[in-house]
């Protein structure tokens, strides 16, 4: 297990993480050897951070686990249910998207068919006219040698006929030939569709067996709590973990808005954190998931459909995407301002540490809702202090 100090170490050196993540972008070079080399240390110095940093989410996570053999499953359990629903929403994708194509040759071919079926009409058409020609006035006419005029005309016509009797034809060859590669191309695209759904059919088969075990698993850690003081205990020992985690979050987030005053005044563009504007919606913030909802500490529970998407309630940046005790897969935003939000209790996460989201993007998938004490976890905070997101979010969803 990691020792205290190594996680200390640690802490500091995600939160350096997250300063670049949020804020670090390729420094456009100076003339001079002077700023030059400021930029070359100071990259040096980014790079060092990089290297030292991206554990501190892993090890936040069995910290937390170290308090209980189940919880370690829990986390465990949590990233092996997160990545066969994430298999399972990449495939769904997939399906789709061969789908589509499908369609779209399946489109081709009805238009070619209606486009031969006019061909073949066409040349009908011309053999009619060209028999039509031969048996008409102007072949008697140039057989009995009457008038040399009507002669040269009903040859031109007769030329005229069968040139554009050639081209037709040629046409109709080459839509033919066009036909049988779409013909060719559907059936492969129906083979490989087929073979993507058989494959999704087993992916899900184990998208339920990691959901089974899921819940099976935090029955037994519901299990242990004998009271209602238990529970409130183990609630009160998580908002805990989640205050010092932010903690760590907003100093690293006041360190990078110092570095990037810093490199304004060096003269270079940093990448801050995309104006989230929450300050100016109070009231009007998209609901991050839909289902009942109930209050649950600092928060509220939203009973959201299992594999449901949770959608980011306003722009900003991701400060943290990893399992945290009593939050499963917990994913944060920095807004800017001092504004956080937090999405709890996720099957899957689809985005990254230094991630920029807008209002309404994905951010992760729902777990099965299985009570009224579950469902996505969802807690706004401005300046690491809880607010009611009820009177943040809309009244209707």
């Amino acid at each position: 297990m990691p020792k205290p100090t190594m996680l200390r170490s640690a802490s500091l050196a995600f939160a350096a993480l997250l300063a670049c993540t949020a804020f670090a972008r390729p420094v456009a070079a100076r003339q001079t050897d002077k700023p030059q080399a400021e930029q070359a240390q100071a990259q040096k110095k980014l790079a060092e951070i990089r290297d030292k940093m991206k554990a501190l989410a892993q090890e936040q996570a069995q910290t937390a686990a170290k308090r209980d053999t189940l919880d370690a499953a829990l986390a465990k359990q949590a990233n092996a249910l997160a990545a066969a629903a994430k298999a399972v929403r990449e495939t769904d994708a997939q399906i789709a998207a061969k789908q589509q194509q499908l369609d779209q040759l399946q489109q081709q071919r009805n238009d070619l068919q209606q486009k031969l079926h006019d061909q073949r009409a066409a040349i009908a058409d011309l053999l009619r006219a060209t028999y039509a020609l031969g048996h008409g006035t102007d072949m008697r006419v140039l057989l009995g040698g009457e008038d040399v005029a009507r002669i040269a005309r009903a040859l031109t016509y007769s030329k005229y006929f069968q040139q554009d009797r050639v081209k037709k034809v040629n046409q109709l060859m080459d839509d033919l030939a066009k036909l049988q590669a779409l013909e060719a191309s559907i059936t492969a695209e129906q083979q490989a569709l087929q073979a993507v759904r058989a494959q999704r059919e087993a992916q899900a088969r184990t998208l339920r067996q990691q959901r089974a075990a899921q819940q099976k698993l935090a029955s037994q850690v519901n299990a242990q709590y004998k009271s209602q003081g238990q529970k409130l205990a183990a609630m009160k020992q998580n908002e805990q973990s989640l205050n010092q985690l932010l903690d760590k979050l907003q100093k690293a987030i006041d360190e990078a808005a110092r570095a990037a005053a810093e490199a304004a005044k060096a003269g270079r563009h940093e990448t801050g954190v995309p104006a989230g504007k929450i300050a100016n919606t109070r009231g009007n913030l998209p609901w991050p998931a839909s289902g009942p909802v109930h209050d649950y500490g600092n928060g509220v529970l939203i009973a959201a459909p299992a594999g449901s998407e949770v959608h980011a309630v306003a722009a900003g940046r991701v400060v943290y995407a990893h399992f945290l005790r009593g939050y499963g897969l917990l994913i944060i935003v920095n807004h800017g301002n001092g504004w956080m939000s937090m999405y709890g209790n996720n099957e899957t996460l689809l985005h990254n540490v230094g991630d920029a989201v807008k209002a309404g993007t994905v951010l992760g998938t729902a777990l099965p809702s299985t009570s009224s004490s579950t469902g996505v976890y969802f807690e706004l905070r401005h300046n690491r202090k809880p607010v009611n997101p009820r009177s943040w979010l809309r009244q209707q969803r």
